[in-house]
């Protein structure tokens, strides 16, 4: 158990946290459908990921190096480190608005130290080994849970209306704009990425005999995994159904949190606040792992943290430098990152899918179908949703 978990933390970001309390706040319980049926599909990738890791000994960047020439390879390194950059500017800049919120830093402040922190984590990480990386993201995973569904303890959401919720439904086009937002930002590329790595990682090419228990034991993972981070999203609509519902100002965090303040009391925004710290911390460091496994894998070049780190989050530095909108930077970073989605899934399922390369671990025909329809419509409705953000 671990590796799920830290790749978890990518449905977890900052992002996220603005989607789906905007979601509740504006349609209620309409879209739980959204939040629960994107967490499915999420589970069902991030297995893949971490069976390809676990079967091969080898991460999906490394098997895909054996097969790219070399101008592909650059090519596809060059797409992934542009999606790494959009990935660390949502979660630097989410980090950045809690310290905000927190302790009144100026946001260019709080990237820089959201952008330290993460190199502290990924040190230990290289010092500890890669468990000593996995607690420590876990632990920071404990805080953003505990932070963001602490207001459903002070109000509950109404079972019927959360179990109406459940049955696929819109309510014009601005709410289908966001239903495609949520379900296209399912699959963040650098969890693919990280989960693979993590799962080689911890475990190497295990022999045949093996193979099953640890496959399961993967499941049940993933299972926990991804269970959380739905709970986290999950809680996130339901505050924004219940407390947020009618409330003026919710389309920005900085909103968010003062209306949880007014409705649900300050320790309840001051826990809000700290998740989102947290959540900014751990989904950059994992953001940065999964930057160097690409870039390892594919070039076979090794940088050295601070550099790598130096170079994903200097984008976001500068935005925020130049007095960009937090809120309108999270916005643009998600229509980057819907650009680099196809490489990571269409790969994914291919590789898995293939005995020459996963033995008879290789995916069920139920499998296939199940993961390709999955694909297929998260890759269309990323189209979908760069098409409706351009016009």
């Amino acid at each position: 158990m671990g590796p799920a978990l830290v790749a978890a933390a990518a449905y977890v970001d900052p992002g996220n946290v603005a989607t789906n309390t905007a979601a509740g706040a504006r349609y209620g319980y309409l879209l739980v459908w959204v939040v629960v049926g994107a967490n499915l599909i999420a589970a069902l990738l991030q297995f893949l990921s971490a069976k390809l890791g676990i079967v091969t000994g080898l991460s999906l960047p490394e098997l895909l190096r054996e097969r790219l020439s070399r101008r592909a390879r650059i090519a596809y390194w060059l797409q992934a480190e542009l999606v790494a950059m959009a990935t660390d500017l949502a979660e630097i800049v989410g980090g950045a608005l809690a310290l905000n919120i927190l302790f009144g830093l100026p946001v260019l402040a709080g990237a820089l130290i959201t952008t330290a922190v993460s190199l502290l984590v990924l040190g230990a990480g290289q010092r500890g080994g890669i468990r000593t990386f996995e607690r420590v993201v876990v632990a920071m995973l404990l805080v953003v849970f505990t932070g963001f569904t602490a207001g459903l303890l002070i109000q509950p959401p109404p079972a019927g209306e959360v179990a109406a919720g459940l049955v696929p439904g819109l309510a014009g086009s601005e709410s289908l704009l966001l239903a495609v937002g949520m379900l296209g930002a399912t699959v963040m590329p650098h969890a693919i990425y990280a989960h693979s790595a993590l799962a080689s990682e911890r475990r190497g090419r295990v022999p045949a005999a093996r193979l099953p228990h640890l496959l399961r034991a993967t499941r049940s993972d993933v299972a926990v995994a991804l269970l959380a981070a739905g709970a986290v999203n999950l809680a996130l609509l339901l505050l924004g159904a219940g407390a947020l519902g009618g409330a003026q100002n919710v389309d920005s965090i900085q909103g968010v949190h003062a209306a949880l303040g007014h409705t649900l009391g300050s320790p309840v925004a001051l826990l809000f606040a700290v998740a989102l710290l947290f959540s900014g911390f751990a989904s950059t460091a994992v953001g940065s792992y999964a930057g160097a496994v690409i870039m390892g894998g594919l070039l076979r070049q090794q940088v050295p943290v601070l550099a790598r780190r130096a170079v994903t989050a200097l984008p976001a530095v500068v935005v925020l430098a130049a007095g960009v909108d937090p809120t309108v930077a999270l916005i643009h970073s998600q229509v980057v990152l819907s650009f680099g989605i196809p490489f990571a899934l269409i790969p994914l399922l291919v590789l898995t899918s293939r005995a020459s390369v996963m033995g008879d671990s290789r995916n069920a025909p139920l499998t296939v179908v199940a993961a390709t329809a999955a694909c297929a419509l998260i890759v269309a409705l990323n189209v979908v949703l760069l098409v409706l953000t351009f016009t």
